[in-house]
């Protein structure tokens, strides 16, 4: 199996907080974190994206040098790896921590051989050091509190500056950079400081609105955008046009601005909508591109012709996905992912171009997603309900929930328009939509089911390590006297699309296969994993068939051969595989904690 490719995660983002987006001296490709993840995407085709994996904590920021040759990352616990951006495996270079405590933001000095940071301290806030050696090379001075925000000046004589939650901008000559003078004219957090790409302005963002402009070789204030406010909420970021004569400001107000810098006016104001969500936390200009990040974690490439309305937004998932399926329709394939916050959203498998539903969805994790005869999603989720969604209008509907009285783990369809819902303490047979039958005062925990794709047999495996059969008659289920042996407690179980074998996964990293027509006895037995099982999928052939375990692995098994297996450990790197489709028999589709959608190839 080798990777095909990747469609990578959001930012991850916090209300009120800062989020810096990188980008390549080049203008090719910018980057962002998540959770432990350096995300590098390609500008004009984000659907192209490389993820760098080796922080062991939560990383919080990244910036390429102005060579373009390295990166440098730094996490919640103080560490700055610089690592290589030209090889695939981006091999370490230097690990350093410059002080204990959250590093917040970084920059280079335009020779790419020193490196500040700056951020939550314990006796410092921020430290300048060679990026070879590590040794001192001056220090982030002026400051008694946090500091949010750094920039080298890119043209000699180096200046750097600073600013943080002591509401103080802090001005540095070097190197070794020596502290110079402070201002404090801002009256809250100071968010952001950048030197223009020339040099000779700085500008300092603050939760305060204000905009503050100085000279960028003294350090002397000489005004403010916009008078007493720049923007009538907090501004997090702000970033130069590569002339050095206009500004991006993004703030909580929910709007983007540019700014003539010389005659100190709106050239454009880009409204992003009215939700919260929609407060603008991080913003980039890259060549003839401008980038911001939404709280929703969307990063919306601006459009100076239409300010309403981005050119395009860059959709997906911020948090860990649960779920997953796809679905075929007239040559198109689409990927459908459901995440831990209720978020689902669709993929196209070819493009990577993607989308959410409309309307006001699940409000809380979802489970499973299965796609049924009538072209609908089937969704269950962790706020007790089942969703039935139409794809073609992709759009939430009031009248398609149905409520269940006990939160619901998984969801299976059959042919018929019925559905299995498996809910805590009981078992939901569902038709055209509606609950039909309900079965509870079970015996048994039941954890995982499964409809017979002809919708003549519902299998229920329990924490009992036991797989119950039932028939589905008319509306009702009846208890068949048959019982399935698993070895543990059953985690996930799948029918082949053909309904000829019943797939069953176990917590004692069994992977048992039934044949339906024998009467469920036992074909085979799978052993491989090392660890819990978590999820199964069926390839289209009906031959093989994948699963994914607590032990990072993903296995592919062939029906006709037990011993005939493929592997693929570290698919997602740092977090097991959540669930498993597949496109067609060649290409296999995993999602994980990481909130990314990746696709393999599968040669057999």
């Amino acid at each position: 199996m080798e990777p095909k490719c990747t469609f990578a995660s959001l930012p991850q983002m916090e209300r009120g907080a800062a989020k810096v987006l990188g980008g390549d001296p080049k203008g090719n490709n910018f980057l962002y974190t998540n959770g432990k993840s350096v995300i590098i995407r390609n500008i004009d085709n984000p659907a192209i994206a490389d993820i760098y994996t080796e922080h062991a904590h939560s990383v919080t920021v990244a910036k390429y040098s102005p060579s373009g040759f390295y990166i440098a990352s730094g996490d919640v616990s103080g560490k700055l790896r610089i690592w290589d951006t030209t090889q695939k495996e981006h091999l370490m270079k230097y690990e350093y921590q410059p002080f204990g405590g959250k590093i917040k933001d970084i920059a280079w000095t335009e020779d790419s051989k020193r490196i500040a940071a700056v951020g939550e301290g314990r006796e410092k806030f921020g430290a300048v050091f060679l990026w070879d050696t590590g040794s001192s090379v001056g220090e982030v001075a002026g400051h008694f509190k946090i500091i949010n925000s750094v920039d080298i000046k890119q043209t000699r004589p180096y200046r750097l500056a600073s600013g943080g939650d002591d509401k103080v901008v802090g001005f540095s000559e070097g190197p070794p950079f020596k502290f110079k003078s402070t201002s404090t004219e801002h009256s809250r957090f100071v968010n952001c400081v950048r030197f223009s790409p020339n040099g000779s302005r700085l500008v300092s963002a603050g939760a305060d609105g204000q905009i503050i402009l100085y000279d960028g070789k003294t350090g002397e204030k000489i005004g403010s955008l916009g008078g007493e406010k720049a923007h009538n909420g907090g501004i997090y970021a702000v970033c130069w046009s590569p002339d050095s004569s206009q500004l991006m400001s993004a703030s909580g107000d929910k709007t983007v601005k540019l700014w003539d810098v010389g005659t100190d006016t709106v050239v454009t104001t880009f409204n992003m909508g009215a939700d919260v969500m929609d407060q603008q936390l991080g913003c980039l200009w890259q060549k003839d591109h401008l980038l911001s990040i939404s709280l929703s974690g969307y990063i919306n490439y601006l459009d100076k012709n239409n300010p309403d309305r981005p050119l395009r937004v860059i959709k997906g998932h911020s948090k860990s996905i649960q779920s997953l399926t796809v679905h075929k329709n007239e040559g198109r394939t689409d990927i459908y992912s459901g995440s831990h916050d209720g978020h689902i959203n669709f993929w196209n498998a070819e493009t990577g171009e993607n989308d959410e539903f409309v309307g006001k969805g699940h409000s809380n994790q979802v489970n499973k997603l299965v796609i049924d005869g009538a072209g609908q999603l089937v969704s269950c989720s962790m706020d007790d309900t089942v969703r039935f969604t139409n794809i073609n209008s992709k759009e939430y509907s009031a009248s398609d929930v149905v409520k269940m009285d006990a939160q619901p783990k998984c969801v299976s369809v059959a042919q018929g328009g019925l559905a299995l819902a498996v809910c805590i303490g009981q078992l939901v047979l569902l038709k055209d939509n509606k609950k039909v039958f309900t079965l509870d005062k079970l015996v048994y925990e039941a954890e995982a089911g499964a409809l017979h794709p002809g919708g003549t047999t519902a299998a229920v495996g329990g924490a009992d390590g036991q797989t119950r059969l039932y028939s589905v008659q008319g509306n009702t289920l009846k208890a068949e006297d048959q019982i399935l042996e698993g070895g543990g407690p059953i985690t996930d179980m799948a029918y082949s699309n053909d309904g000829a074998y019943l797939a069953i996964t176990d917590a004692s990293k069994l992977v048992r296969l039934f044949s339906v027509a024998d009467g469920y006895s036992v074909k085979s037995n799978f052993y491989g994993h090392h660890a819990k099982i978590v999820t199964v999928a069926w390839s289209p052939d009906n031959d093989h068939f994948a699963t994914a375990g607590m032990d990072m692995m993903v296995y592919i098994w062939t029906v006709s051969d037990e011993d005939k297996r493929m592997k693929l450990s570290d698919a997602h790197r740092l977090h097991h595989v959540s669930s498993l489709a597949w496109i067609d028999e060649h290409t296999l589709v995993t999602t994980s904690h990481d909130a990314c959608v990746k696709q393999w190839t599968v040669k057999f």
